[in-house]
């Protein structure tokens, strides 16, 4: 079973999402056959590379009511990540843009498949929210890279030009279409779909859903007069 998911690696959200995810996929029967991959979704395309901007100047802007009113904001998303275990540092972040790690995101699953790419996208992840690191840097985005296993010159041959860049506007241009209109989205089967950082329990019931109507139990009919085997076998 596939999982597609839609999120964006400054999204703090996203990171709450994926820890609720993975909780119901811990206690999913059949989480061995669960594929999850991951998505571009970019939140803010115009943000620079270099960041000039703390994050909660930004949302200060966005949402009025001053730097006060987006701390208080910022606080509550971090007391509600602190329960999935995330220790949020979110008022040391900064606005930048994230369409080079989405491209980076791209190859590790181009060539490490889901696995490595699930790996790099918790590293970009953590270096952002909990590590409070740059991730638009190329040098922080190549060794959080080369520590899952991608092959550094490959990763600095992709970052040094446009590779992977369509993928992710098609990656875009999908959510929209699904009529996601914010992250983390999820895909179950192509079928469910589940947006937002959902309690663990709305996930655990859409896994089960969607496994029961993909793999459909085998539905026995039998006859009581007909002859049954016995402990010692069947006979001819």
């Amino acid at each position: 079973m596939r999982i597609d998911v839609w999120s964006d690696v400054v999204c703090p959200w996203c990171y709450i999402g994926k820890r609720r995810l993975e909780k119901a996929l811990a206690g999913f029967e059949h989480a061995a056959d669960v594929e999850v991959v991951w998505h571009s979704y970019e939140l803010d395309p115009a943000a620079p590379q270099e960041p000039t901007e703390r994050t909660v100047d930004v949302l200060a802007r966005k949402y009025g009511g001053g730097v006060e009113n987006a701390q208080r904001m910022m606080d509550q998303v971090e007391a509600v990540a602190a329960e999935e275990g995330l220790l949020y540092r979110l008022s040391q972040t900064m606005r930048v843009n994230t369409v080079d790690a989405h491209r980076v995101l791209h190859l590790a699953l181009h060539e490490g498949g889901s696995d490595v790419q699930g790996q790099l996208k918790e590293a970009l992840l953590a270096a952002n929210f909990i590590e409070v690191r740059n991730v638009a840097d190329h040098a922080t985005i190549t060794e959080l890279a080369t520590a899952v296993g991608l092959d550094p010159d490959r990763v600095a041959a992709v970052l040094a030009g446009n590779e992977f860049r369509d993928e992710v506007y098609a990656d875009v241009a999908q959510a929209q279409a699904f009529g996601a209109n914010g992250v983390p989205f999820f895909v179950i089967e192509q079928k469910y779909g589940v947006s937002g950082a959902q309690p663990v329990e709305v996930f655990a019931n859409a896994l089960e859903r969607a496994w029961r109507e993909s793999h459909p139990a085998l539905q026995m009919v039998s006859d009581s007069d007909a002859e049954a085997c016995g402990p010692d076998g069947c006979s001819i």
